[in-house]
């Protein structure tokens, strides 16, 4: 199906019969278990067959492929398991379609990528690849597509934005606050997180959150750890200098805080995450009204709380704010709670009568999410971002 075809096709949709949207899912969901353990293979030969098809994308994508297959396979997951959330998955797919711009991808690249995803995954099932199970995939593939495409096309912003590097502060030997100063302000929302390309890495992009809401200067200052194999995390806490300047692409995720829902906040962060959390708690600072917001900050140690002052400092001058420290490991008699966030969390109750923001690794918040859900904290009253790791 071309890319034309995909934005005219009478595909399956919100308003489509629910037991036809339940078998599409079903089978996408079984077919892609039984190749889900061959995921290393999988992007490899994903790669490699569109390369073949059009290699011309080839230059859309870095020399060491290693991070970009990552990113493939998380996408693919994050997609299957949202198949059948169509209120959650189109935003996150236009969002995505948008920041694809900053490739350079076209509308006719979509057809090879269908190509060579409906090619790999036929691959690695063998006899389990019935006639039905690639209908699935080719509608399941279809609607993603036609929804990028059809944001990208209307999309009427810069692709991407520039940003020079006017602080680069170590805060620890692997960690890193470093203020960027925007060629124009950025139209990111608190809670969002962008994505950056930078001289040390080109074509390699890394998604971070900024730990500010957005400022009339344009200013934006973000928390990068160098993580273990993380070729663009390493490079920026190690290398990045004072003066370069690096490429932002377009806002995306859905941590933001409504106002007026009447509901009051729970936030629950470690590491890093640590800056959306502060990007939303100076939006919040700013309204006219705050909900009440109850902030857990966890680590191992006390030393993995490094911004940790600052959030209590913004308590002592915020009634409606308060923010408990949260460690596994507690040798210096700190006062935070002992455990990890999963526990303490649910210790204190199902807050079943809050929205729930959750930030930090991939780890914690599948263990966070997980407890609170058997907890008894309603599944549609916590908010996370699947996208915020090398």
């Amino acid at each position: 199906m071309t890319a034309e075809q995909l934005l005219a096709a009478d595909l399956p949709s919100v308003g489509a019969p629910r037991s036809e949207q339940s078998g599409m899912v079903e089978l996408i969901r079984s077919s892609f278990a039984l190749v889900e353990p061959h995921m290393d293979d999988l992007g490899r030969y994903f790669y490699a067959t569109l390369f073949q098809i059009a290699p011309q994308t080839r230059d859309l994508f870095p020399v060491n492929m290693e991070v970009q297959r990552s990113r493939l396979l998380r996408a693919l997951v994050h997609v299957v398991q949202m198949v059948d959330q169509p209120d959650d998955l189109t935003p996150f797919l236009e969002q995505l379609g948008r920041d694809h711009r900053k490739f350079g991808v076209l509308a006719q690249h979509y057809d090879a990528v269908g190509a060579s995803l409906l090619g790999t995954i036929s691959h690695h099932s063998g006899a389990a690849w019935t006639p039905e199970v690639q209908k699935a995939w080719s509608e399941a593939y279809a609607i993603v597509a036609a929804a990028m495409i059809s944001a990208a096309q209307a999309d009427r912003g810069p692709a991407s934005w520039l940003g020079r590097v006017v602080d680069h502060r170590r805060v620890g030997w692997d960690l890193a606050v470093i203020t960027l100063q925007t060629s124009e302000p950025v139209p990111y929302r608190a809670g969002q997180y962008l994505s950056v390309e930078t001289p040390q890495r080109p074509r390699l992009w890394r998604y971070l959150s900024p730990a500010n809401a957005p400022r009339s200067d344009g200013t934006l200052e973000f928390h990068v750890r160098a993580v273990d194999g993380g070729w663009v995390s390493r490079a920026i806490v190690a290398h990045s200098r004072i003066g370069d300047t690096w490429r932002i692409g377009p806002p995306m995720g859905r941590m933001h805080v409504e106002a007026g829902t009447g509901r009051e906040l729970l936030m629950v962060t470690g590491g890093t995450g640590m800056a959306p959390i502060k990007a939303l708690l100076e939006d919040l600072s700013t309204r006219q009204e705050q909900p009440r917001t109850q902030v857990f900050v966890g680590g191992r140690t006390w030393d993995d709380l490094y911004d940790f002052p600052s959030l209590r400092r913004l308590s002592y001058s915020n009634t409606w704010l308060d923010v408990i420290p949260v460690v596994e490991k507690d040798e210096g008699g700190s006062g935070a709670e002992r455990g990890t966030l999963a526990d303490v969390v649910t210790r204190y109750g199902a807050w079943a009568d809050h929205d729930v923001l959750v930030c930090g690794s991939p780890a914690m918040i599948r263990s966070t999410v997980s407890r609170m859900l058997v907890a008894g904290t309603p599944l549609d009253r916590i908010r996370y971002d699947p996208f915020t790791m090398d």
